[in-house]
C-alpha cells in the first residue's frame, strides 16, 4: 500500500513540477537553435479588415479608431461592432470606419466577428482582431505583412502595456512579457506556434471562417478554440514581435478578479485541447502540434506555483530530501521569469512591483473561487484608460 501511495505521490509531483522547469528547457533549446531568418518575398497589396469589438462601453473607441487611422499601411477598413452599446455620441469622420450596432445582443466575440464579416463592404484577404481598449503602433499592419508575405496564415503580435499606473497593472504587464517571450517568441522559434492572446492577432479570412464558422463556443476563450483549430490543421501561428498593440492592463483589484475569473474558467474548459494536440503531434510526427499541446496543458502561473509550494511543504514530513529538488525547480523558474523580463524592454516600474507578487497571487486565488460562474456575471473587462502617448517603434 505504501509503495502505491509513494508512486502516485511521485507522479503528482512530476506533473506539477515540470511546469516550473519547462521554460528554462525551452530557453536552452532556443539559444542553441539557429535563429529564423526573414527572407525576401514578393509583397502583395493585401486588403485588411480590422475588426474592433466593444461590449457596453464605448469610451475607448475614439482613441482606438484614431490610432488605427494613423496606420502607415493604407489598404484596410475598420469595422466596429458595438454590441449593447449607446452609439448616439459616436461620430467617426472617415470612410474607412464602418460602425455596426447589432439589433440583438450578441454577447460573444465570435458572433461579433462574424457579424462584421457578414457586413464586409468588400472582400478582405486578412482579418485582424483589435479590442476596444487597444491602441496600435503605426507600423502594425506592415509588420503583419512581413509574415503573411512568407505564406503564414495566422499571426500573433505583441501586446504592450498601455498603462503602468498601479502595482496590479505592472504585475499584469510582467505576466504578459513572460507569456509573449516563452509562448510566443520561443515556441515559434522552436518550430511550434505562438499562442493567441485574444487581440493583436491576424488571420487569412478564409481560414478564420473555416475554423470558427460552425463553432458553438460561448463566453470567453474564443482564441483557445481558434488556436486549437489552426494548430490542429498543423498550420503554424507566426509570432510578429514588432506588430505592437497597446493593451490596457488591469489596475484595480475588482477589475483583476473579474477578468482572471473568466480566464481561469476558460483554462479549465479548454485545457483538454492539449491532450488532443499532443496525440495528433505524435501521430503526425509534428513538433508544432506536440509542443503546443504540452503548453496548453499547463495551468495558469499562480496555480502551479501554489501546487509546487504545497508539495514542498508536504515533503517536510514525507521526503525531506525532495525539498531540495523543489527548491532547485523554483530557482530555475525564477531565473526563467527574469530572463523573459531582461530580454524585453521592461520598465523599471515592473521590476519594483515584483515584491507584491504574493498579493497578486492572493487576488487570483479569489478569482479561482469565483471562476465557476465567471462568464455568467462578467462578460467583459471594464476599461479606464482611453489614451496614451504611443512610443515610436524601432
Amino acid at each position: 500500500m505504501y509503495t502505491i501511495f509513494n508512486t502516485i505521490w511521485i507522479i503528482l509531483q512530476i506533473l506539477t513540477g515540470y511546469n516550473l522547469i519547462l521554460p528554462i528547457f525551452l530557453y536552452f533549446f532556443y539559444i542553441l537553435k539557429t535563429k529564423k531568418n526573414i527572407g525576401t518575398f514578393k509583397k502583395v497589396n493585401a486588403d485588411y479588415a480590422i475588426i474592433v469589438t466593444a461590449y457596453e462601453q464605448t469610451n475607448c473607441l475614439p482613441a482606438v479608431v484614431n490610432s488605427l487611422l494613423k496606420l502607415h499601411y493604407q489598404n484596410y477598413l475598420i469595422y466596429i461592432v458595438a454590441d449593447k452599446c449607446d452609439i448616439s455620441t459616436l461620430n467617426f469622420n472617415s470612410e474607412r470606419v464602418i460602425l455596426l450596432r447589432p439589433i440583438e445582443e450578441l454577447k460573444s466575440n465570435i458572433k461579433s466577428h462574424f457579424y462584421a464579416i457578414k457586413n464586409f463592404v468588400r472582400p478582405h484577404n486578412f482579418i485582424t482582431i483589435i479590442d476596444s481598449d487597444n491602441l496600435v503602433n503605426e507600423h502594425y499592419l506592415d509588420e503583419l505583412n512581413v509574415w503573411f508575405n512568407q505564406g503564414y496564415k495566422a499571426v500573433q503580435g505583441v501586446r504592450h502595456a498601455k498603462n503602468l499606473d498601479t502595482t496590479y497593472s505592472c504585475l499584469d504587464a510582467a505576466r504578459d512579457i513572460y507569456y509573449h517571450f516563452y509562448d510566443g517568441k520561443i515556441l515559434f522559434s522552436l518550430g511550434s506556434s505562438a499562442t493567441l492572446a485574444g487581440s493583436g492577432m491576424a488571420f487569412d479570412t478564409e481560414l478564420y471562417i473555416d475554423c470558427l464558422g460552425n463553432s458553438q463556443a460561448q463566453g470567453a476563450g474564443f482564441d483557445k478554440v481558434l488556436q486549437r483549430e489552426i494548430v490542429g490543421r498543423d498550420l503554424q501561428i507566426a509570432f510578429a514581435e514588432k506588430a505592437i498593440v497597446f493593451d490596457e492592463k488591469t489596475s484595480q483589484p475588482k477589475q483583476l478578479v473579474q477578468q482572471r475569473s473568466r480566464w481561469i474558467n476558460t483554462w479549465f474548459k479548454y485545457f483538454k485541447f492539449g491532450f488532443y494536440l499532443c496525440i495528433k503531434g505524435v501521430k503526425n510526427l509534428s513538433i508544432n502540434q506536440f509542443i503546443f499541446g504540452i503548453v496548453l496543458l499547463r495551468p495558469p502561473l499562480f496555480i502551479f506555483i501554489l501546487l509546487g509550494l504545497t508539495a514542498m511543504l508536504i515533503n517536510i514530513w514525507l521526503s525531506p530530501i525532495s525539498i531540495f529538488i523543489w527548491l532547485a525547480s523554483f530557482v530555475f523558474f525564477v531565473i526563467s521569469f527574469l530572463v523573459s523580463l531582461l530580454s524585453s524592454r521592461t520598465d523599471s516600474k515592473i521590476y519594483r512591483s515584483l515584491i507584491n507578487i504574493p498579493s497578486f497571487i492572493f487576488l487570483q486565488i479569489i478569482s479561482l473561487l469565483k471562476s465557476r460562474n465567471a462568464n455568467r456575471y462578467s462578460v467583459s473587462t471594464q476599461h479606464f484608460h482611453s489614451e496614451i502617448q504611443i512610443k515610436k517603434q524601432d
